[in-house]
């Protein structure tokens, strides 16, 4: 038996385990297309379960579909050390966004299983059910279910555009939607939780740094914003006689980015990502403007900040144009602290084995947001090439993502040695 110091991934079986579950939803374009529920998406659920199964170890689909492998531990009381991620990607996205973590989960096991090395605590892979947005419009669905944040009243009679059932795809994945509940899980059963993921950033590969050690993922505040001015003719209508609700947008929509080009804090951002006219016809003043609101920051503070300042701006807009604008919250989501003691001792594996890694906050929500409110919980960032991702030029180099899978494999084993819940 090698002894655990030496232990190492198997770099050849992970590009091969990448390479494998990329066939699923593949695209012509060179991207994926695996949303959640879809065929490929299950396709690639009923490959990830053979390969949990080829290891012997305990699969199952709980009620919100969300896959689960658990190795036993020799203290079968402690609570599960658990580590994924999840396989579903955005259209036409990229093979490693989600994928990766719960691939090297994947070959921690396999490494595990191969060097006969027994663990303390139950170990546990997990690949969670629609991490992305999707047609039916709740991205991290599977965390949210099994942190109690999200119900069976919050699932059902939902659809996508063409009118299929939620509670129905859950199914057709394995779930039980009638007993959701069922899913719900807490700190007595599961002691910590990690998570690989790409940077989807420039961060690390600006840097050459291999490994990002995650300290607090962002909170995430969401708002539509209804402007409503008048319509009226655009050949006949004078510039001084006009109430142009798009006009008076783009300016709401400018005193967002500058507040947030302003701001202090670098990793504080706003975006309007979507944005919808009426009447939408060339020879019309608008006379409403819809968009969303998109703005994130590492602390709730900072977040606060912009929405401040950039509201007073609002009022401002709102008297010289003659407009009016109502505001609906969609969502107002905390960061989320890492857990130190799992960002310590990330750090100690990166220095043991001599990776030069760079602690940093995660500009994007991920599962561990949520597993963060029932167990201590982290996350280890390979560098995006070129920062790119949800893309199909989505890329991280065999390199990089063998060292983050050692520095998971090491926090692992060593969290097991250290924790006692």
């Amino acid at each position: 038996m090698q002894t655990e110091e030496k232990l190492r991934i198997n770099a050849a079986r992970l590009e091969a385990s990448i390479q494998a579950l990329a066939e699923f939803g593949q695209n012509d374009r060179g991207g994926m297309d695996r949303t959640a529920f879809t065929p490929a998406e299950l396709e690639a659920r009923d490959w990830l379960k053979e390969r949990l199964n080829e290891l012997s170890l305990e699969v199952r689909v709980d009620q919100a579909a969300n896959i689960w492998g658990k190795r036993a531990g020799t203290k079968p009381a402690l609570p599960a050390i658990t580590f994924g991620s999840h396989i579903d990607t955005v259209p036409n996205g990229g093979k490693y966004d989600g994928a990766l973590g719960v691939l090297i989960a994947l070959e921690v096991m396999n490494v595990l299983g191969d060097h006969g090395v027994q663990t303390r605590h139950p170990l546990e892979l997990v690949s969670f059910s629609a991490e992305e947005p999707n047609p039916f419009g709740l991205s991290t669905l599977g965390s949210r279910i099994i942190t109690g944040k999200l119900t069976k009243k919050h699932i059902d009679g939902v659809t996508d555009p063409q009118g299929q059932l939620l509670t129905e795809a859950i199914v057709t994945a394995g779930g039980d939607p009638d007993h959701i509940e069922a899913a719900v899980r807490n700190a007595r059963q599961v002691g910590a939780y990690l998570e690989v993921h790409v940077e989807q950033g420039k961060r690390l590969f600006n840097r050459n740094i291999p490994v990002g050690n995650v300290t607090a993922i962002t909170g995430i505040y969401r708002e539509e914003v209804i402007v409503r001015g008048e319509a009226n003719h655009a050949g006949t209508t004078l510039m001084e006689d006009r109430s142009d609700a798009l006009t008076a947008a783009s300016e709401i929509i400018l005193a967002l980015e500058d507040v947030c080009r302003k701001h202090p804090a670098s990793e504080t951002v706003g975006t309007v990502g979507r944005i919808s006219i009426k009447p939408n016809a060339a020879n019309i003043i608008p006379e409403e403007a819809a968009f969303i609101v998109d703005i994130r920051g590492k602390s709730r503070d900072e977040i606060r900040e912009v929405i401040q300042a950039w509201e007073r701006r609002i009022h401002d807009i709102e008297r010289k144009r003659a407009a009016k604008v109502n505001r609906r919250v969609m969502l107002d989501q905390d960061p989320a602290p890492m857990d130190e003691v799992i960002v310590q001792v990330s750090q100690e594996q990166s220095i043991a084995l001599g990776y030069p890694y760079y602690l940093l906050g995660s500009m994007a929500g991920h599962d561990a947001t949520h597993m963060a409110s029932i167990t201590r919980s982290g996350m280890l960032f390979v560098p995006s090439i070129g920062g790119k991702s949800h893309c199909p030029e989505e890329f991280s180099r065999m390199d990089d993502i063998g060292k983050v899978s050692n520095v998971l494999l090491h926090t692992i084993l060593e969290l097991d040695r250290r924790l006692d819940r």
